[in-house]
């Protein structure tokens, strides 16, 4: 988080990646050490835009460069979620309450592809990887991001799939209900 932008109400600037294949897989990544699923994604630090962000947080996460991808879409504000309490550092200044993200849909330019998670320089960030469907990582995330995984898929669906998106699963609808319950923290946007 050294230099990462966290603005005055406690919201670090982040990106967010949802990596698609042409078949309409997406990449997911399982945290190291077994803590979960989810897209890479990572801080805006300062004097970066969001598309250095996207590239260097692809690199660091991923292994894959500018040229493996291409850019498909955007979304149109932030996405914000609020961490729970337990997950906020109380340690670091300035306090960081939760992330805002502008999360971008890239696809993959050519395959096969050879990812490579060492690229950080620190712990990687993930230990595996997996294919799933578009829809699977708003349930494969942690309770606390799912309404934003939701929130950026449904927005980026269209672009992902302009001859038309696919179905909603079936437990899409009660997903964000039972995170909110559970968190009680809301998005925060």
């Amino acid at each position: 988080m050294a230099n990462d932008i966290i603005d005055s109400d406690g919201f670090r600037a982040n990106v967010g990646i949802v990596l698609m294949r042409r078949d309409g897989t997406v990449f997911l990544g399982r945290r190291t050490g077994g803590k979960g699923w989810q897209f890479p994604q990572g801080g805006i630090r300062e004097g970066e835009s969001l598309e250095q962000a996207l590239y260097r947080e692809l690199r660091e996460e991923t292994g894959l460069a500018q040229d493996d991808v291409e850019i498909l879409g955007r979304t149109a504000q932030w996405l914000r979620y609020r961490l729970p309490p337990r997950y906020i550092r109380r340690n670091r200044l300035p306090l960081c309450v939760g992330q805002k993200q502008y999360w971008f849909l890239l696809r993959l330019a050519r395959e096969p592809v050879t990812f490579d998670f060492t690229s950080t320089g620190e712990e990687p960030e993930f230990d595996e990887w997996r294919w799933t469907d578009f829809w699977e990582p708003a349930r494969a995330v942690i309770y606390f991001k799912r309404k934003v995984y939701q929130r950026a898929l449904v927005e980026l669906a269209p672009t992902a799939f302009p001859a038309g998106q696919p179905a909603l699963p079936a437990w899409w609808g009660t997903l964000a209900r039972a995170s909110a319950g559970r968190s009680g923290t809301g998005d925060g946007a």
